[in-house]
């Protein structure tokens, strides 16, 4: 008997210990803003359009073995904002859109997985291609009844005492009250070291305890609130792979006195393509997220039994449809396009004060052919030539209005190009704001089975935080 109870005891005791050692050591948390399950199928069937053929051809996160679908609903909309989908992300807790970390009532806190990971031990990261104080990176640390508030946010970010944050810069760094130090002393008084590009970081990584990356000075003052989108940037610009990359070899950099890491990564500008419906930057800027779960593939692979990677998203953004009637489709179109929308238009303006006078429509329509392939790649028909013409027009008459989607502004014919590339692909936008539409999962790693099936989006941090062995701190 007493040999029956020791040999059970064994067993239990190896089981146990199977369960320990299986506990995710390494977590990877990116989420696409934005990012629904048709922004992904668009992004896919266009790679596999430029192969010439009808299909998909998968993103890195699209082959993960376990996959899955959450609802996105917030505590009192049917929609979504980012505040509130990043809330439920992070800790696990239904509110109010545009709050972060507090429930619906305004006033009670609630913690995030980010919390959870460092009171047990782990290094932490927060990241992202748009401000580090934006909704999506301040839903894992900060407690406010408004997303707007930037220097608020900014200041509980530095409170958190994290290891490494990255994204373009601060919103709001100037403090309010006058006199009063700004966030960039304020984190530096409290350890942080903040490089300026990546190049910048690898000179200064060594040395520091505690780190903030932000983009250089010179693409700040171009647009500080976010990295350039991803098919406009240049070899000197951050991109959210280095992001990764610094982050992962920062958060390494603390094993001395940490037990694994946390690391968040948001690939933020997918939801800006999605609101100004910019069909090539969309695409881009998922590829642009996907090289980064690359890099975070590639840790994987070097620690598979202790590594977890999820990828999802808060909301889907622009209702974006593949199809417009047609049975066909012709992503293959959007490969002649050279840049943004939001580019496009400030490479008009540009032309127009350098030529002056001799700016006309065949300057224009010349532009268009070698940066987006009008004419020359891709026939256009009567109404669509209507429309360009008459768009440069009323530009040059006074007369063009702009359009207006949440983060940027674009001129008539920037628009009317917009559309066009939309039509003669076969793509449709439904509007220009946040739908309740699915989010997707993709896993791989430890524990990742248990992330896959249908899911509300607070369900996410309770599992990951489970797999990992983090306590819950808001239960």
């Amino acid at each position: 008997m007493k040999r029956q109870i020791l040999l059970v005891a064994t067993i239990l005791f190896m089981a146990l210990g199977a369960f320990a050692q299986n506990k995710a050591k390494y977590v990877f948390y990116f989420i696409g803003d934005g990012m629904g399950v048709n922004h992904v199928n668009l992004t896919e069937t266009y790679l596999a359009a430029l192969e010439g053929r009808i299909g998909f051809s998968p993103l890195c996160f699209g082959d993960f073995p376990f996959t899955g679908f959450i609802n996105t609903y917030s505590a009192e909309n049917g929609v979504t904002d980012s505040a509130a989908a990043g809330t439920a992300l992070s800790t696990g807790c239904k509110t109010k859109n545009g709050t972060l970390g507090l429930l619906p009532d305004l006033a009670t806190p609630v913690t995030s997985i980010a919390k959870w990971a460092q009171e047990a031990g782990a290094a932490v990261g927060v990241t992202t291609t748009v401000t580090v104080d934006h909704a999506t990176p301040g839903a894992f640390y900060a407690h406010v009844g408004s997303r707007g508030e930037g220097f608020k946010i900014g200041t509980q970010l530095i409170e958190t005492g994290y290891d490494f944050f990255a994204g373009s810069d601060f919103s709001q760094a100037k403090n309010p009250t006058e006199g009063a130090p700004d966030l960039y002393v304020m984190a530096k008084d409290a350890g942080y070291t903040i490089a300026k590009g990546y190049k910048n970081y690898q000179k200064l990584a060594k040395k520091a305890d505690k780190m903030i990356l932000f983009q250089s000075d010179a693409a700040n003052k171009i647009d500080h609130g976010s990295l350039p989108y991803a098919i406009d940037q240049t070899k000197e610009d951050l991109n959210l792979a280095d992001i990764t990359r610094a982050a992962i070899h920062f958060l390494t950099k603390k094993q001395s006195e940490k037990d694994g890491f946390f690391l968040m990564v948001e690939g933020g500008k997918i939801d800006y393509a999605g609101h100004a419906n910019d069909a090539v930057a969309c695409i881009h800027e998922t590829i642009d997220m996907d090289n980064a779960v690359k890099v975070a593939y590639e840790f994987y692979q070097q620690h598979p039994d202790e590594t977890l990677i999820v990828v999802t998203a808060d909301h889907e953004t622009g209702g974006v449809v593949l199809g417009s009637g047609s049975y066909n489709l012709h992503f293959d179109r959007l490969r002649y396009a050279k840049m943004s929308i939001a580019k496009l238009g400030s490479e008009l303006h540009k032309l127009h004060e350098k030529l002056g006078d001799k700016y006309s429509y065949e300057t224009v329509k010349q532009f268009l052919s070698d940066n987006f392939g009008f004419w020359s790649k891709i026939e256009l028909d009567e109404g669509q030539n209507k429309r360009l013409e008459r768009a440069f027009n009323n530009i040059m008459e006074g007369k063009g209005k702009d359009s207006q989607s949440l983060y940027q502004k674009d001129n008539e014919l920037a628009d009317t190009v917009k559309r066009i590339l939309s039509e003669v692909s076969r793509l449709h936008w439904g509007h220009g704001s946040h739908s309740n539409g699915y989010a997707p999962v993709y896993a791989i790693g430890v524990g990742a089975e248990t992330l896959s099936g249908r899911m509300d989006n607070i369900d996410l941090p309770k599992r990951i935080a489970k797999i990992a062995g983090w306590p819950n701190l808001n239960e």
